[in-house]
């Protein structure tokens, strides 16, 4: 990439867009004409993200305050979103469509938020009832359109985001996401997709070494030619690995290569603090944040262009706090 932007210049001018179900951000467009603001989104994560509300049930009608509905599931193991009044009512053709007719915004996007346990917007564990019983299995039905549409848009629930571990996963793919884009209106090259990998790297060995060995040989064999077929095939495998979680195992081996590019320049005694903090992460006694600064702050004193660039060492804003219960 020929803008080496650093994740605070990236922010200074530009918010992320991300999709959200509007209730969550303080709008009255549920069934009982309430709301479910959620303050960390609209507060914290406001200050990074430009939300774009959307609701689907509004969208295809229904209208404030309405009857609820909800899934269910027929005889033939078909699953349907219907009215809980009169299960005859099926919205599920309509809020199909609605994902459909929201494609061309929602591919601009970077992230998606959805509301939880929603027939139309939850993500998973929503309630399905049948004849006897009902059973948490189920997916909205424009939550599966939208994530069958958008395979490698980040998209994650609310509920889901009191995780640190998983919100910490989604922020970080939404962050990803955000650069590719800077990235693809640059314009394309061999180069800057070799940047791009490059920069990559070392998140990528955190999340999965299979997935890392592959993109990299997808990187090699890129040239002009096949450029265009290329970065569709390393979107595609570069965001797939990245929702693959972490391991403490993987940040220790990427914190022990890390720190093989200080081997000369620390004396014994920040060598030996060095490895006992990466150990202590290792053994769950620490936080990654700490080793991270460790390592940041030695890289301030004897600094390495690779490592200086490499989104591992700062990839999104520190004051999201997000390393500090990982």
């Amino acid at each position: 990439m020929n803008d080496r932007l650093d994740i605070n210049e990236l922010n200074q001018h530009h918010k992320i867009a991300v999709g959200i179900s509007s209730c969550l951000l303080g709008e009255q467009v549920r069934y009982d004409g309430g709301h479910k603001r959620h303050s960390y989104i609209v507060q914290t994560l406001g200050e990074y993200f430009e939300f774009q509300g959307f609701c689907p049930e509004l969208d295809i009608g229904l209208g404030v305050p309405r009857k609820p509905i909800r899934l269910k599931r027929n005889r033939d193991n078909t699953i349907r979103c219907v009215a809980i009044e009169d299960d005859t009512r099926d919205f599920s053709e309509d809020l199909r469509d609605c994902a459909d007719r929201q494609k061309p915004w929602q591919q601009r996007l970077c992230g998606y938020i959805l509301k939880k346990d929603s027939p139309s917007c939850g993500m998973e564990r929503v309630r399905i009832w049948d004849d006897e019983m009902s059973s948490r299995d189920g997916v909205g039905i424009y939550a599966q359109r939208l994530m069958d549409n958008l395979p490698c848009l980040p998209i994650e629930e609310e509920g889901r985001l009191g995780d640190a571990i998983l919100r910490e996963n989604f922020i970080q793919r939404v962050f990803a996401l955000h650069r590719w884009r800077a990235f693809a209106a640059a314009g394309f090259s061999v180069a800057g997709l070799a940047e791009f990998h490059a920069r990559h790297k070392l998140i990528l060995m955190s999340h999965d070494q299979v997935f890392y060995q592959k993109l990299g040989q997808l990187v090699a064999a890129t040239t002009k030619s096949n450029l265009t077929d290329t970065v569709h095939l390393y979107l595609n495998a570069f965001m797939a690995a990245l929702k693959i979680q972490a391991t403490r195992e993987n940040h220790v081996n990427v914190l022990q290569h890390v720190q093989g590019y200080l081997k000369q320049q620390l004396d014994a005694d920040e060598k030996q603090e060095l490895i006992a903090t990466i150990e202590k992460y290792r053994t769950s006694q620490l936080p990654i944040i700490v080793p991270i600064t460790l390592l940041n702050h030695y890289f301030r004193k004897f600094p390495n262009e690779y490592i200086t660039n490499s989104w591992y060492m700062n990839p999104y804003p520190a004051e999201l706090s997000l390393q500090n219960d990982i």
